[in-house]
């Protein structure tokens, strides 16, 4: 018994060494991104925060808020292969996943060979994710949860770590197609991008128009990101932590129980919400500096993780309701 034990209380030592450490990098991560985008920190966390998780993510803000800009950061600072995709209505699933093509040999006997799409990185960037159409964006959204595609019978996987992280616009509706309710919740965090604060586009207005623009540089590599998922994946979680993300995504469901949420929520997140909510409190606590995650950590990624997993009913819509508001409701009761 005296032995078990021990081993318990070695392996609680290892992962505090290696929290320890994780901090560190994640700090220098946090530095060196900030070198390149000017405000926008709980854009920048929140975009983080679903890569160490393990996860993707969904930015939905108005054009130029450098949204593409921070992917790109991010890739280099992680040292992450990223590639780019801009969704139009005539793409095909082969020009994200890739197609065969037949080659002729000297002696003329033919063969196909499969030439990869730019779905085969490590980030990718999907870029205004609505204006594709729904077959194509399911390709990539099957990706996204198979970690793989199949090409005429033939699987290839996808490389490691895979991470993607779409953009979309919130203005202009006509001629997209917004993502089903099913495919959203495929994202493990959506990120509103808001306009930068004055100091912010101040400092962005002087940067960024000048000679010479600031280069990240790569502060982890591919193998050091799958330790630091890993690591997240170990990182112990308090009961009382446990049933407040319980509490919390349950009273967002209409027939639990809560009053304003019968009212106002036509349907509510499911089981996959408090999953994320799971790992990214454990990954928002070492982003924050600490070895395990708090209250403060779920009241904060409420809103990012559960917006897009409910909707609000025809009569809350009309009042002028928004799913932030039902949210921000639910946390304050939760605080008590």
């Amino acid at each position: 018994m005296g032995m078990m034990k021990t081993e318990a209380s070695l392996d609680e030592k290892a992962i505090v060494a290696a929290a320890e450490r994780a901090l560190s990098d994640i700090a220098a991560i946090r530095g060196e991104v900030s070198k390149v985008i000017f405000g926008q920190e709980s854009v920048v966390e929140n975009t983080i925060l679903a890569v160490l998780s393990g996860g993707h993510a969904l930015l939905v803000g108005v054009p130029g808020l450098a949204k593409t800009r921070l992917v790109t950061t991010l890739g280099e600072v992680l040292g992450l292969a990223a590639n780019r995709i801009q969704f139009t209505p005539d793409l095909m699933p082969s020009d994200i996943l890739g197609s065969e093509v037949m080659d002729q040999d000297d002696s003329g006997r033919r063969s196909f060979r499969f030439v990869k799409g730019p779905v085969f990185a490590q980030l990718l960037m999907a870029d205004e994710i609505n204006r594709a159409s729904p077959r194509t964006q399911s390709a990539l959204l099957q990706s996204m949860q198979e970690y793989h595609i199949t090409i005429a019978g033939q699987r290839y996987d996808l490389p490691a770590p895979f991470h993607v992280l779409a953009t979309q616009n919130p203005l202009e509706q006509e001629g997209t197609y917004p993502l089903p309710e099913a495919q959203l919740d495929r994202f493990l965090l959506q990120v509103d991008v808001h306009y930068p604060e004055l100091a912010a586009e101040r400092q962005i207005l002087l940067e960024t128009t000048g000679l010479g623009e600031t280069r990240p540089e790569a502060i982890i590599d591919a193998q050091r990101l799958i330790e630091i998922q890993t690591l997240v994946r170990q990182m112990p979680v308090s009961d009382t932590v446990v049933d407040a993300i319980l509490a919390l995504v349950r009273s967002a469901r209409p027939g639990q129980g809560n009053a304003s949420t019968d009212k106002n929520v036509a349907w509510g997140p499911g089981p996959r919400a408090g999953q994320a909510m799971m790992l990214c409190a454990r990954a928002r606590a070492l982003y924050e500096g600490r070895l395990a995650p708090s209250l403060d950590d779920i009241f904060a990624l409420a809103e990012p993780i559960l917006q897009h997993r409910m909707a609000l009913t025809f009569a809350a819509r009309a009042e002028g309701m928004s799913v932030r508001d039902v949210i921000a409701g639910l946390v304050k009761q939760a605080k008590g």
